[in-house]
């Protein structure tokens, strides 16, 4: 499992404690905090494809920088680390989403294929038609035209995946995953982010699985969903100054 080091939930506890105090406006307890940083993550998670669509279209207009300094670059970085990919057998006909498949933390769905295996160097697999409209489906699949086959197969996705021709039994799914949390060695565990939590007897804190560089993002997500309100520059640079002397202090 890919180590990843997450924003860290102890530095955004303290930064959100920090700037409250600082503009007098109440305390954030811990209970609170816990509650709401899964969602604030979630959040975040979510706007960065709303950011990916915004970055491309400024990208075609011309006004997103190219290379290192690509806003798509970055958002597409960001959300790789999300990205998995589940192989579903058929079973009574439709293919789940959910219990053994480990499909069931799907945030969104990116691509499907036939399961397919390595033939000569070369892959088998099908890339498989997504479809979300039952409609749309039907009219497919009575069409003399455009009926789905096993070299052109279709999948109309709902709470399940239903894969026509109906001949096709096991399929690959890729997604991105929901975000959820990461130990102090950067490991990803299937544990929400929280201050502090019993893992095998030992009370632990668990940090965020989004990058460290939305540690300001998640204490104004956090605030926002508790209700306080804090300006956007102070977090910008009470966050950059805790983060810079976090830094010196791990080299010394």
């Amino acid at each position: 499992m890919a180590k990843t080091f997450g924003a860290s939930v102890q530095m955004v506890y303290n930064t959100l404690q920090d700037l409250v105090n600082k503009d007098q406006q109440g305390f954030v307890t811990e209970l609170e905090f816990n509650r709401f940083a899964p969602i604030a993550q979630l959040n975040i998670f979510n706007g960065l494809f709303d950011e990916l669509k915004d970055a491309k279209r400024l990208s075609k207009s011309g006004f997103n920088p190219t290379r290192d300094k690509s806003r798509t670059k970055r958002i597409q970085e960001d959300l790789a680390t999300f990205s998995t990919k589940a192989t579903i057998t058929k079973s009574s006909g439709v293919f789940s989403m959910t219990g053994t498949t480990g499909a069931d933390d799907m945030a969104r769905l990116i691509s499907i294929t036939t399961a397919g295996s390595i033939l000569l160097d070369q892959s088998t697999k099908k890339p498989i038609e997504i479809c979300y409209d039952e409609e749309k489906i039907e009219r497919i699949l009575i069409s003399d035209i455009s009926a789905p086959t096993e070299e052109f197969p279709v999948a109309l996705v709902s709470s399940d995946i239903y894969v026509f021709p109906t001949s096709i039994n096991k399929i690959q799914v890729r997604y991105y995953r929901l975000p959820k949390g990461t130990d102090s060695n950067g490991n990803k565990v299937p544990r929400n982010p929280q201050l502090y939590s019993v893992v095998g007897g030992n009370d632990m804190y668990t940090d965020f699985e989004i990058p460290q560089h939305y540690t300001s993002d998640l204490v104004y997500e956090i605030a926002r969903l508790v209700g306080v309100n804090l300006r956007d520059a102070d977090i910008i640079n009470y966050t950059g100054q805790e983060m810079m002397t976090r830094k010196q202090a791990e080299t010394l």
